[in-house]
């Protein structure tokens, strides 16, 4: 598996709160597409992943408790501005349009964007993909897909509701590659070794960020909580955990 570029941004974060928050157990509803792993996927009928990880950690510090409702991706961010859920986690790049809606956290991880492809593949390049000789696919409504249509137009890129129905067209041998985050790239690539491979990275840097609705104060509880557990190892000993290589 190649080496992926992940960064926490402890600079911002290492200033623990004087008065950590604390929410007196409250129980959070979050939304959350759980089909994006490492980042949250369902295993055994859980919830489990990276973000996961984070947010029960961030929960400790300011007692809340995390109750993950799985739900689509598309409207998820208008379902959090309609109050259906208290706040959403789930691998969400934070980007100017977004915040015109919903309010973020300050970021937990900035992940790297490339093309996950077949390994008889490796070797093209972006301009193999823009120039109609290959297909490529992301999942609609994302910060990848955005870009995706920058890099090779509309034409050439297929969208669909998951990353992991874009994978499987992938090894389908439907479309030749997938625009997607480094960070869930190499799980995809550790659960299809030899068959699946970054061969394109570095597309670009987004930060990624825990979502509340517009002015609610759960935002400054969980930067407090973020603050801590980046200070005391906690953010770093996920990262290892969940991207050991």
């Amino acid at each position: 598996m190649k080496k992926i570029l992940i960064y926490s941004l402890m600079a911002v974060l290492m200033a623990i709160p004087l008065k950590a928050a604390d929410l007196g157990g409250r129980v959070l509803s979050i939304g959350s597409d759980t089909t994006y792993p490492p980042h949250e996927f369902i295993e055994d009928g859980v919830v489990k992943g990276f973000d996961v990880d984070v947010v029960a950690e961030i929960c400790e510090r300011i007692n809340c408790k995390a109750n993950w409702v799985t739900t689509a991706w598309d409207g998820i961010f208008a379902a959090l501005a309609d109050g259906q859920f208290d706040m959403v986690v789930s691998g969400v790049t934070i980007t100017e349009e977004r915040d015109k809606i919903v309010d973020f956290s300050d970021p937990y991880i900035i992940v790297q964007q490339g093309v996950l492809m077949r390994v008889e593949d490796q070797g093209a390049t972006i301009e193999d993909f823009k120039s109609g000789k290959m297909k490529l696919a992301s999942q609609t409504g994302t910060t990848n897909s955005a870009l995706g249509e920058e890099l090779v137009g509309r034409d050439n890129l297929n969208l669909f509701d998951s990353f992991s129905n874009a994978v499987l067209a992938v090894r389908n041998g439907d479309v030749d590659g997938v625009i997607i985050d480094s960070t869930s790239a190499a799980a995809y690539e550790q659960e299809f070794a030899g068959e699946l491979t970054v061969g394109i990275t570095g597309l670009s840097s987004d930060p990624l960020g825990l979502v509340f609705q517009e002015g609610d104060p759960l935002q400054d509880a969980f930067n407090d909580g973020l603050a801590q557990i980046s200070a005391d190892g906690t953010l770093k000993s996920l990262m290892i955990k969940w991207w050991p290589k």
